[in-house]
């Protein structure tokens, strides 16, 4: 990973080095579903609880006032006792199924929230930032670490708060059975808590370290699919085969890592747990003896010792999958809380009317964080209806410049216009519509052919695609196509050839008309006789329109009412391609490389 790839990286990360209350009181604010209807939960979760707590005072009741009742056992007693705690198990158990359908429909509500926030401004951020992360790694954030708050927040959310009931009504029974074992029983577990407490830090660290090895090892799983092709034409299947190895190896050691941490606390739990109840029972028993407490009240405080000690424990599988939630909760967080660089003015933006459109660079630089400048003090202005040829070496800032123009990035030094308004002050939808571009490699869906096509305006009817291609002299290809419009693509276009992706590309800009048309390199992919045809299509296309086209192929040079050349971040020439050729300077250099190419193929 580069310099700069790694500075805004960490800023990413940096977002989310929240405290654990920080972390869930921003999710909560992101997520504003969970807290709906929370106190109603919580008083189903208490009445919940109110079943379980109910066995001890019914095996204390029944005890005192039943089994050892004056005159001999109480049958009667005993049974109607027993009745009334059934009721009230079946009456609780009603509540209880009601505290989960509650939880589990805010949780997932609440988390379909904050995948949909997440996602969305993963688009909002620009290209720069969202390739500082491997996709797969930005996938992970989206997809598995949310999946970890949702487990949490639907079991872990369930457990503490019938956890914390129980506790609450437990201590109140114990407290009015014995107040003396209930100190004992608290003293007994104040290790226990400082223990906890101590432990909570390292396995937040721990389980942080689990969220990003998950990261990376879907980010070398994706690569290593989506690269499959490249893979084995150059034979390096033992070589991905050892990274993703690697990846895996990770992920296990930090996961066992993490768990050891997690059974330590869970098994310092038990110790203590135990040891409370060994001295309650002694304590209880000499209480007894001294008839200080029945029978039934020391049976019933050992069942309320075991209800108290049971969410204690719990706590340390609570403490496990939250730790694990906040981790992947900070990870979300990191994203959505990530400044969007570029971002949408939205409805302050500024509403462009269709038409004619002129363009200024004013002083434009732009540089990556933590390197030097691809581009300098880039003065450059564009009429309209002209057709512009932008030509450089590898490297010189063409593609830079597209993208600024584009408003994929910023300029970090002056200001680009569009019929004088400052990129920035555009709102997107209005760029969107006035402005497309046509990359080096066009993306395709996992859909047919019209429907990647209508990627470019997506109320066009069957018609208006027919049109289109028809337009474009491209009906003769798509009727060779097996089911023509209606083909399938497959992942990523992998049905057609690289060529044949580019041009669904350009029809797809075609179709949705823009007043400003940016070809990134469009024809690189596209073999002779293709760029021929393609040529005539966006020669019919461009007139009447604004145009830059990045060209690799000087023949698009050539056409251009305007050539500009870049070098080394800065604009060396200007003009018509017939007067640039007669100064004898770079692109006449450029131009004469290239007519021997040609010629000699």
């Amino acid at each position: 990973m580069s310099e700069h790839e790694t500075e805004t990286s960490s800023r990413i990360d940096g977002q989310a080095r929240l405290g654990t209350l920080a972390t869930l009181r921003r999710g909560l604010e992101l997520s504003p579903e969970l807290r709906t209807g929370l106190l109603l939960t919580l008083v189903l979760a208490v009445v919940a609880t109110i079943g379980r707590v109910v066995i001890p005072f019914v095996v204390q009741q029944t005890t005192d006032n039943g089994i050892q009742a004056e005159g001999g056992t109480d049958v009667d007693y005993v049974v109607r006792a027993i009745a009334l705690a059934a009721v009230v198990v079946l009456f609780t158990s009603l509540a209880q199924y009601a505290v989960n359908v509650r939880l589990f429909t805010a949780a997932e509500s609440g988390l379909a929230t904050l995948r949909l926030k997440a996602f969305r401004h993963i688009h909002d951020l620009s290209v720069l930032t969202q390739s500082t992360e491997r996709r797969g790694a930005l996938v992970s954030r989206v997809t598995s670490d949310v999946d970890t708050i949702s487990m949490f927040v639907q079991f872990g959310g369930l457990m503490l708060l019938v956890s914390s009931a129980q506790i609450v009504l437990a201590t109140i029974l114990m407290v009015v059975y014995s107040p003396l074992l209930a100190l004992v029983v608290y003293l007994c577990f104040v290790p226990l808590t400082l223990l906890v407490r101590r432990f909570q830090p390292i396995l937040g660290r721990a389980y942080g370290t689990v969220r990003e090895r998950v990261g990376d090892l879907l980010g070398s799983i994706g690569e290593s699919i989506v690269g499959a092709t490249t893979i084995r034409a150059y034979g390096v299947e033992d070589r991905t085969a050892a990274r993703i190895d690697e990846a895996i190896d990770a992920h296990r050691t930090s996961a066992i890592r993490a768990q050891v941490r997690s059974v330590m606390a869970f098994v310092s739990g038990q110790t203590f747990a135990g040891i409370t109840t060994a001295v309650v029972l002694v304590v209880g028993t000499v209480l007894a003896a001294r008839g200080q407490l029945t029978l039934g009240q020391l049976l019933g405080f050992l069942f309320l010792v075991n209800l108290f000690t049971q969410p204690v424990l719990m706590a340390t599988e609570i403490l496990n999958e939250m730790q694990n939630a906040i981790a992947g909760w900070r990870r979300v967080i990191g994203v959505i809380d990530t400044p969007a660089d570029v971002s949408d003015p939205g409805e302050d933006g500024v509403v462009l009317a269709r038409g004619p459109i002129t363009v200024d660079f004013q002083d434009v630089s732009f540089a990556y964080p933590g390197g030097g400048r691809v581009l300098r003090d880039v003065d450059l202005r564009i009429e309209p209806h002209t057709r512009v040829a932008v030509v450089g070496q590898t490297g010189s800032g063409k593609t830079t410049l597209a993208k600024l123009l584009t408003r994929l990035m910023d300029p970090v030094e002056g200001v680009v216009r569009l019929d004088g308004v400052d990129l920035r002050e555009v709102s997107f939808a209005s760029l969107r519509q006035r402005v497309v571009l046509v990359p080096q490699e066009g993306f395709l869906f996992d859909e047919d052919l019209a429907e990647n096509i209508r990627f470019g305006r997506p109320d066009a009817t069957d018609a208006d695609l027919r049109l289109a291609v028809t337009e474009l002299g491209l009906d003769s290809w798509v009727d060779g196509l097996p089911h023509g419009l209606q083909t399938q693509v497959g992942q990523r276009g992998e049905s057609l050839s690289a060529g044949e992706r580019q041009l669904v590309a350009i029809a797809r800009a075609y179709l949705a008309d823009p007043d400003l048309l940016v070809l990134d390199e469009a024809t690189s992919a596209v073999d002779p006789a293709t760029e021929v045809r393609v040529q005539r299509a966006l020669e019919g296309l461009t007139t009447g329109r604004t145009s830059v086209a990045i060209a690799h192929r000087l023949s698009t040079a050539e056409a251009a009412d305007v050539v500009v050349v870049v070098d080394a971040g800065r604009i060396v020439e200007l003009g018509h391609h017939t007067e640039l050729v007669g100064r004898g300077g770079v692109y006449s250099r450029m131009h004469a490389s290239w007519a021997a190419q040609q010629a000699g193929v």
